[in-house]
């Protein structure tokens, strides 16, 4: 039986040497870098809107204009 996210609670995780913050809510989650006051925030329902995979292959595209398609990672963190 899981357990209903009825408020916020943070965890620290480490990524490529880099740590971060997570923060889990009923609404959302956001990942912020240690020391910093900015991140990345995502609602619950636009990432099972797709909007957030949309967000993903559009930032993928304007950062490499030559690619046409996602990534394979990409693609997988999007999978359902």
């Amino acid at each position: 039986m899981t357990t209903k996210l009825n408020s916020a609670f943070k965890r620290e995780l480490e990524v490529n040497g880099e740590k971060y913050t997570l923060t889990l809510t009923p609404e959302g989650f956001k990942l912020v870098q240690k020391g910093k006051r900015k991140g990345i925030e995502l609602s619950w329902a636009s990432i099972v809107g797709g909007e957030a995979a949309l967000a993903t292959a559009l930032n993928a595209s304007v950062a490499h204009p030559g690619m046409h398609s996602m990534s394979a990672s990409a693609r997988d963190a999007v999978k359902h």
